[in-house]
């Protein structure tokens, strides 16, 4: 439509009055100023009905949107999305087709443009991984029980002022969190009662990969705590990441990221309050939130508990036949060619093993783990270095 750009309102306004005047016929009129009839005529028919503020642009935006998601299912999505702050559109799709399976829902775009406009979204920082970054070796979480991760989250004040040190246990392979509770501390005590609620409801892994910190990890030789030698005695093989790298245990920080946000914001005013909190969370997080890493099943799909069922008692370790064995004596020593030898006072009263080499050293067994080496020729006990450490843990 050829109006002058220079000011449409005058043109069509001078167009009208023309018209409504009868200078010259609509064919001769329209032609003067270069438009065709029918936008003349619609012109004129809405001057007649609105006046002058007729002839003023209107928007093209169709009047109604045929595929326009309905308001109701936008009220679902909104509703939804602020009971879980935390949760995507891939998520909440997929939620949506599991409670409500017989109706459409609209794409995760769709959903993510919804969200947006409603104000629930917020801009992601982009995260890059550094190139070459050396990652240790470790067993991989094939199926239910394999592979277990623990770690205690970062400590919280309640709202009494009392701090709150939440201990996580999560199977790797299906990402069920199979404990999540508020302990006081991180004291060895607290923790052994933990693992072993979780143990004798779901039975025992194969691994059990933690950090090097406390009560998982000591000073003592090969990093043995009395929780580790505990479940060395089950039979579980320990795991540990490298120290100041929570990546290599990513997966378990990753969930208690989601753990904060939505379990500790704000801090319940009371440890058993609290608990509630976690015990909520927990239900949630492995039976309703669908998990990427599961192609949004969830992690009550794929778990399943361990056919190793908590033995009563422990029983002794076994060692091949070649091994000498020692029994270690309440000062954390063994006795060895008429040698006293400082090992482990976490190791009192436990036997270990040592196994001959050729280079006239002896290796230090704890059960399936080589803790230390006796140089008998030298007549010291080495710790092992973390070459030596990598090395026995990968066997």
């Amino acid at each position: 439509m050829p109006w002058s750009e220079t000011n449409r309102m005058e043109e069509r306004a001078r167009f009208v009055l023309e018209a409504l005047e009868g200078w010259e016929s609509m064919t001769e009129l329209c032609a003067r100023y270069g438009v065709s009839r029918r936008v003349g005529y619609k012109w004129l028919e809405r001057y007649r009905s609105e006046g002058l503020a007729g002839l003023a642009d209107r928007s093209r935006a169709p009047h109604r949107q045929r595929a326009a998601t309905p308001r109701r299912t936008v009220e679902v999505i909104v509703a939804l999305r602020k009971d879980h702050p935390t949760w995507g559109p891939r998520k909440l799709k997929a939620w949506l087709e599991r409670a409500h399976p017989r109706r459409r829902w609209p794409a995760c775009s769709t959903i993510g443009a919804i969200l947006k406009r409603e104000g629930l979204t917020a801009p992601r920082r982009r995260r890059t991984l550094k190139p070459g970054v050396w990652r240790p070796r470790r067993t991989e979480a094939e199926t239910p029980n394999r592979v277990w991760t623990a770690d205690f989250k970062g400590e919280f004040r309640l709202g009494s002022g009392r701090l709150c040190y939440p201990l996580t246990i999560v199977d790797a392979h299906s990402r069920f969190l199979l404990a999540c509770r508020g302990m006081p501390s991180t004291a060895t005590s607290g923790a052994r009662a933990g693992f072993e609620r979780v143990f004798r409801e779901y039975g025992l892994p194969e691994v059990i990969r933690t950090d090097n910190g406390v009560p998982f990890s000591t000073q003592a030789v090969a990093g043995l705590s009395q929780l580790a030698v505990w479940w060395i005695r089950l039979g579980i093989r320990l795991e540990r990441t490298r120290p100041s790298h929570p990546e290599d245990n990513g997966a378990h920080e990753r969930m208690h990221r989601t753990l904060k946000a939505e379990a500790t914001r704000p801090p319940a005013r009371t440890r058993e309050l609290q608990q509630r909190a976690f015990n909520r969370f927990r239900r949630t997080y492995n039976e309703q939130r669908p998990h990427e890493f599961l192609e949004l099943r969830t992690p009550a799909d794929d778990y399943e508990p361990s056919t190793r069922a908590m033995p009563k008692s422990l029983e002794a370790l076994s060692y091949p036949d070649r091994f000498e064995r020692r029994r270690v004596n309440q000062h954390g020593q063994i006795r060895w060619r008429g040698q006293q030898f400082f090992v482990s006072e976490t190791l009192r009263g436990q036997t270990i093993g040592l196994d001959f080499e050729e280079c006239g050293d002896w290796n230090i067994y704890f059960g399936p783990c080589l803790i230390a080496v006796l140089d008998e020729q030298h007549g010291r006990l080495r710790r092992l270095g973390a070459r030596s450490r990598r090395k026995s843990s990968n066997q």
